[in-house]
């Protein structure tokens, strides 16, 4: 079983699409978070933990979160998906991006 989790800002568009997305694949289990305290589900070092492979939708994440979970991180696999934040939730576009970014992810061993 592959453990995802997918970073952005504020978990409400672009990963939450992402979660919902690839939590229908058998195998798969996903989570999200947001960097901001803001977020509806903020990142913690427990889900960072838990994760097999990151994915993180902008480099500004993937900087972001290293410096605030430099422990957390050691022997993690972490993906920039390039995907800016210019979607809605469950946006179709959004969906085609995500399936197309990740799913070489969820092929290999």
């Amino acid at each position: 079983m592959k453990r995802l989790l997918f970073v952005c800002s504020q978990n409400r568009l672009r990963s939450p699409t992402a979660e919902q997305v690839f939590s229908r694949r058998d195998g798969v289990e996903c989570a999200s978070a947001g960097l901001y305290d803001s977020a509806d589900e903020p990142l913690s070092g427990e889900l960072l933990d838990w994760a097999d492979i990151v994915f993180v939708m902008e480099h500004a994440h993937k900087t972001r979160m290293a410096a605030r979970f430099r422990a957390h991180l050691k022997g993690k696999h972490i993906v920039c998906l390039d995907i800016p934040d210019k979607y809605t939730f469950m946006d179709p576009a959004l969906v085609r991006l995500l399936e197309a970014k990740v799913g070489p992810y969820l092929r290999r061993p």
